[in-house]
């Protein structure tokens, strides 16, 4: 019977020795403190603006005074530097604009497509340059100065600019003026055909 009573003291002392060190394990350190967050990370710098080409910055409109009748143009590069040609045509107003080193030197009123064969939208190299072109597609009609802007034969040409007419979807000038530009533009240079697009002194011609 003693023995018995001893063994369950001692197995009781035991248990208690267990609880008293799992009791020790739970204890909290009041002592501790909160951890700390870390700091946000940076946030990336923003790329650098990409430098704007002077080259294609407006520096002059001609001086203009009302709106270009069909029919009606005007040139004068008199004292313009050399530098990248850009040539503009604004669907809306239905005009032309010739810009040399951001100076506009030449601008007229032009013909346009229709709905059914609109003039389109965008940025377009002049593909190739035929001063006696004639249509494969139009009855061989006369598309004099002819500069291809697309591959389904989309042109700036020279015609007869009258109200009343329109276009296949080119863009057609009055023939002098078709003739003049023609001489100085090349292969490659970008024609940039919006609508409504509004630009100034000191905007850059190439941005969209």
């Amino acid at each position: 019977m003693q023995a018995g009573m001893r063994n369950l003291a001692v197995l009781v002392a035991a248990v208690g020795g267990i609880v008293l060190a799992g009791a020790a394990l739970l204890k909290f350190d009041d002592t501790a403190k909160a951890p700390v967050a870390a700091p946000p990370a940076p946030k990336p710098a923003a790329p650098p603006a990409k430098p704007v080409d002077e080259a294609f910055v407006i520096k002059r409109i001609l001086p203009i005074k009302g709106a270009i009748k069909y029919g009606e143009w005007h040139w004068d590069e008199a004292g313009v530097p050399d530098g990248p040609m850009v040539i503009t045509v604004d669907l809306d107003a239905r005009v032309l604009s010739v810009f040399r080193d951001g100076y506009e030197i030449a601008t007229t009123a032009v013909l346009l497509g229709t709905q059914e064969k609109p003039t389109p939208l965008g940025v377009f190299p002049i593909k190739m340059k035929d001063a006696d072109h004639h249509s494969s597609t139009y009855d061989n009609a006369p598309m004099p100065f002819t500069m291809r802007l697309t591959d389904d034969g989309v042109s700036i040409h020279g015609t007869k600019v009258e109200n009343g007419y329109a276009s296949h979807g080119c863009v057609g000038t009055p023939t002098d003026f078709a003739k003049k530009l023609f001489a100085i533009a090349k292969v490659g240079d970008k024609v940039y055909i919006t609508r409504g697009k509004m630009v100034g002194i000191g905007d850059s011609l190439v941005t969209n």
